[in-house]
């Protein structure tokens, strides 16, 4: 495995994600930013954003799996939530939750939480992108 995910003593620790990631491989891999469309270009739960985190993650690991990775590669998360507030974090966990127990993975690689205006699509409230690093 290309990725040790640690928190250093002296940062917090985060249930649901790891503050660094050590990165060992020598291929990179940087996954678009993925919303909650189906395979159609369908949004996936309009209006609720842990259907949404939770799509984009499976998405994220489609992704992955396509070049021969998965979950256990990634290096470094980036999400872009519309409108963000702190009141929004129980969905966000959530949607993160059960995407997590799809994928059979916990933590979660370091992450950067973004509030944002507004996304590609009116109905689409969450974007996660990936940096993976595969052997």
């Amino acid at each position: 495995m290309a990725i040790t995910l640690v928190n250093p003593e002296g940062l917090p620790e985060i249930d649901v994600y790891r503050q660094v990631s050590i990165a060992t491989g020598s291929r990179l891999v940087f996954i678009a930013g993925q919303v909650s469309w189906d395979a159609d270009g369908v949004t996936v739960g309009a209006g609720d954003l842990a259907a949404q985190v939770e799509r984009a993650y499976l998405n994220v690991g489609t992704a992955l799996a396509e070049v021969g990775g998965s979950f256990d590669d990634v290096a470094k998360l980036t999400l872009y939530v519309v409108d963000w507030t702190p009141d929004k974090m129980p969905a966000l966990l959530e949607g993160i939750a059960r995407a997590a127990a799809k994928l059979g993975i916990t933590p979660m690689a370091p992450g950067t939480l973004i509030g944002v205006a507004a996304l590609d699509v009116p109905d689409h409230l969450v974007e996660v992108e990936a940096t993976a690093v595969l052997d």
